[in-house]
């Protein structure tokens, strides 16, 4: 990558990158407003440089093996935390390989339910090929989790195409009380993840939204575009419900802890990916937007280089105009910049809705960041490889 200077940053920064890969325990707490799989490749990367990078993830994903958990147990959807969890774990310590491919398992969508109720009682009785591979005490923490979880479900519970691992979050979840945060505080130290994953929000909860075009969508995952036909009006109103009939909005308030970690932060990042149901869905939780204005730290935005159904009739500027309207919502009195202080493009080789107006940017007091971020292996999203220095040199 070729080195650039962005006022007084150079980019990338080697001395630093030298000395975070020597001394990850004492790297830089970047905060990650992500929950979906985009991120997926640089968490796994950037533990190599930092165990105390942060990340904030939605709670609302109502799509796939998720949505059969939400709605036996009334839960907040753990599919994403589960995942950014044994993607920032240490990989080379003996044992977290088996179990990251336990974790990683899924039960066979197209088998007759009766065929995995067996092979579930297997993985119970620690007969299971993946559980063998597992040593104590970890196979005993997962097994209790797994008979647990066998005791709590559903008679008629649909085990096709479930995560082993999201099983396992989900008992560990029923036992502590419906609380989260205990769950995922034992998984981390037992795989020795490296940095803090938290929920936005421990509730079962929706995410909706009004369109353009008067109709109201509740639901995650009929918003991404991944499992139903992409949207094809544009988002103009995002809200969180409780009752995914009755549609009425709710005024959710944020944790005193989830405000602690904000402001420990010494980057604050909103990453490529799903940019309503990632990012600006944290927004609706009341107080982070006030708690992201109160930090002095830089705040940067990631546009995707490829193509987000949920941005449908949505320019670049647009984007950042509805990041600095739901950050807004707390203090309308707050500058752009304390929102957003930079946004990263590379406009060589990115592709982004409505071009790139550089007047606008002005405007707002917002600095464009132009770096190489997509290589020929990696077109047209952005590589991680390039990504994970320039935010290393930004901390």
């Amino acid at each position: 990558m070729n080195v650039r200077i962005y006022r007084n940053v150079t980019v990338p920064n080697n001395i630093k990158l030298s000395h975070y890969k020597k001394n990850p325990e004492l790297g830089p707490k970047i905060l990650f407003f992500s929950g979906g799989t985009a991120l997926r490749s640089l968490s796994r990367e950037l533990i190599h440089y930092t165990y105390n990078s942060i990340h904030i993830i939605t709670a609302f994903d109502s799509g796939g093996s998720s949505a059969k958990l939400r709605e036996a147990f009334h839960m907040p959807a753990v599919g994403d935390i589960r995942a950014r969890l044994m993607d920032l774990a240490d990989q080379s310590l003996q044992g977290n390989r088996e179990i990251y491919a336990l974790f990683a398992y899924r039960f066979p969508k197209q088998a007759l339910n009766t065929e995995l109720l067996k092979e579930l009682e297997n993985m119970v009785s620690g007969k299971h090929r993946l559980i063998a591979r597992i040593t104590d005490p970890m196979r005993k923490i997962i097994l209790n989790h797994l008979y647990w979880f066998r005791e709590k479900m559903p008679s008629d519970f649909d085990l096709r195409g479930a995560s082993i691992g999201n099983l396992v979050v989900t008992a560990g979840y029923l036992e502590n009380r419906r609380q989260l945060d205990p769950v995922i505080s034992i998984f981390s130290k037992l795989v020795r993840v490296r940095g803090t994953v938290r929920p936005i929000a421990n509730k079962y909860l929706h995410l909706a939204a009004e369109l353009d075009d008067g109709s109201v969508i509740v639901g995650q995952h009929l918003l991404t575009g991944k499992e139903t036909k992409p949207i094809s009006s544009r988002i103009i109103k995002l809200f969180i419900t409780d009752d995914p009939d009755e549609h009425q909005p709710i005024t959710l308030m944020l944790r005193k802890k989830m405000t602690d970690l904000i402001h420990k932060a010494d980057l604050i990042c909103y990453p490529m990916g799903s940019f309503f149901s990632s990012i600006l869905a944290q927004f609706l939780v009341k107080g982070v937007g006030k708690a992201i204005a109160a930090s002095s730290v830089p705040k940067i935005y990631i546009p995707n280089t490829g193509r987000d159904p949920e941005c449908f009739g949505y320019t670049l500027m647009e984007q950042v105009g509805a990041l600095l309207e739901y950050g807004r919502k707390d203090d309308q009195a707050t500058a752009p910049s304390d929102f957003v202080s930079s946004v990263l493009i590379d406009r060589k080789n990115g592709n982004y809705p409505g071009g790139i107006d550089d007047d606008y940017f002005v405007r707002q007091g917002i600095e464009l960041i132009d770096c190489p971020l997509i290589t020929n292996a990696s077109k047209p999203f952005i590589d991680e490889n390039h990504l994970l220095p320039v935010l290393l040199a930004l901390c």
